[in-house]
Parts: C-alpha cells; structure tokens; sequence
C-alpha cells in the first residue's frame, strides 16, 4: 500500500510539473557571451534570473559573439515555437529574415541592449541604452576638463555593433570639428578584450605618438589600457598625464575613479530583464504595452561626483572595496 501511495504521489508530482511546464510563457534569449565584459555577465544573470522556471516562464538562451551564429539561433527559437523572442544583437543588419520568419510564426520580438537597423514595425519594443548620448556625455565632460590640448587614443568595442557605433559617434564629430584629435584608433575585437586594449596602448607608445586621453567603449579594455600606462611607467588619472575614460559602471571601474586613478566612468545599465517581463505579462492579460524603442536613463561619474553609494546601489559586478 506504502509503494502505491509513493508512486501514485510520484505520478501527481510528474503530472503537476508537466502542467506547470505547459502553462509556461516560452521564451527564446540571443545574447552575446558572458566573457565578453562585467556588463555583459550580469546582462546574462539577470535574463537567467527573471525569466526563470520559478516566474513561469519556459526559457532558453544562446550565448554567442558571432551575428550569424545568433541569426541561427533565432531562427531556431521560432521554428521550435517560443511565444516571444529576445535579442541582444552582435552586429545591426542581417536580421531581415529572422524578422520575416517571427511574423508568419506569430513570434513576438523585443530588442534589448542593442539596436538592429530595421523598421520599428519589426519589433514589438527595443529596451537601449542611448550608445549616441553615452558618447555624447563623455566628448562634452572631456572638453569641458580645459586641457590644453586633446589628443585621444580610442579603443572602440566590436565593430560594427550599436554600442560601437554610437560611442564613437560624438568623438569622430569632435575630431572633424578640430577639438580634439584621435591620434590613434584601435579595437578590443568582437570581444571587448582588455588584452587587446593594452596592444592598441602599447602599440600607441612604442609609435611615439603623443596623447593625453584614453577614451574605451568599456571598463575592461579600459583597464587593460591602463596597465600597459604602468607598464611604461605612464601615470594617469585625477593627478597624473594620461585621462583614462571607460563605460558601463562595473564597481572595480567605479573603484579606479574613486581612488582617482580613472577620470570617468559612464553608465550602461545591463538589468532590462524586469521590464521586458512586466511587458510580457502585460501582453498576456491582453494590456497594451510601450512600442518602438525605450531609452534607459543613465549618468556619468568622474572623481569628484562618484559615491560609496553610487558604486553599492548602481555598480555592476563584483566589488574590489575602496582602493
């Protein structure tokens, strides 16, 4: 009677469970990949977090840097009939057919982190940062430190890629305009790496060329810059001859700006997971949602504005503590 009972128990659990699963909100991520930065691991934690079996939903997220490789990716969530799918986008064209195949399948599609180069009408909602504006922001701080001159090593992101674009925007404008001058101009590659960050530095160095700035699309590569300055013995920061300049408010980065060896440091908020699921609710109980694209407000901090509370309440990543 004992063994009946467990296994009728055992039977109720599978059967609840296989319930559970059915009444799921299916969801498909393409995102890029955790290593590529601080903001991109807690990006993929918090998409993890949200979209869990726990909230309801029935999910599954790939990971990759190469853009073809997502489309496939994407293709794939529709054929396998998720309700919505979400995309972080490695480069902004190529999306055509992914676009085509979520309509006839009935798939809605939300855009985070990264724009694609599309009609509105493609997407539900696009969840962004403003790339343009955190450019914007960081040529406008710079100017207004009244250097006596600008010459500006600029270590882009991955090609091609909206944050890339739009953060190198503003310096290029700067540049055509005389008021400053990119005197060398380098990439992380498709990964943000700060070991090819600290090349583009070096390689800056060993050329002779002369420069005051160093204007990174993200912490990591902006702290692979900075060790190639102390490696040549360059010094840099609040009091030193090198501005370092970085983006995306990982809590080391906003520990190097604090401790006065960074000059700046630029929000990019990676916790957009929240929104998109109160949508998703929303669009569920039949409500109508925001369309187009949503811009997430962010700030900037140098050595004089940044804040232990700052840091605790807006960084991202693990904390080092006060430096």
């Amino acid at each position: 009677m004992k063994k009946l009972v467990a296994v009728l128990l055992a039977l109720t659990l599978v059967l609840t469970a296989a319930g559970a699963m059915a009444d799921a909100i299916k969801v498909g991520i393409v995102n890029l990949v955790p290593g590529e930065s601080g903001y991109r691991q807690a990006n993929v934690d918090d998409m993890n977090a949200v979209f869990s079996a726990e909230n309801g939903y029935d999910t599954s997220q790939t990971n990759v840097d190469n853009n073809s490789d997502q489309v496939a990716a994407a293709e794939g969530y529709i054929r396998d009939g998720v309700d919505y799918l979400l995309i972080s986008a490695a480069a902004m064209t190529g999306w055509d057919g992914v676009f085509e195949s979520a309509k006839e399948a009935g798939v809605v599609v939300f855009l985070f982190d990264r724009l694609i180069e599309t009609d509105e009408g493609n997407f539900q909602t696009a969840l962004v940062s403003d790339m343009v504006a955190e450019g914007e922001m960081a040529v406008e701080w710079l100017l207004a430190q009244d250097l006596e001159e600008y010459n500006v090593v600029m270590v882009r992101g991955q090609m091609g890629s909206s944050a890339e674009i739009g953060r190198s925007a503003a310096f290029l404008k700067a540049a055509e305009a005389g008021e400053l001058n990119i005197v060398a101009d380098g990439t992380g590659g498709d990964n943000w790496s700060g070991e090819e960050a600290r090349k583009v530095v070096e390689a800056a160095i060993q050329s002779g060329v002369e420069f005051n700035v160093i204007y990174a699309h993200n912490d990591g590569m902006a702290e692979g810059a900075m060790y190639a300055l102390d490696a040549a013995g360059i010094t840099h920061g609040k009091d030193g001859d090198v501005v370092i300049m970085g983006i995306d408010f990982n809590r080391f980065a906003l520990r190097y700006v604090q401790a006065g060896l960074w000059n700046y440091n630029g929000q990019c908020s990676p916790r957009q997971a929240a929104k998109i699921a109160e949508w998703i609710q929303a669009l569920e109980a039949g409500e109508e949602i925001p369309s187009g694209i949503v811009i997430s407000e962010e700030i900037y901090v140098d050595c004089d504005t940044v804040t232990e509370e700052i840091i605790l309440n807006l960084g991202i990543g693990p904390d080092p503590g006060p430096m």
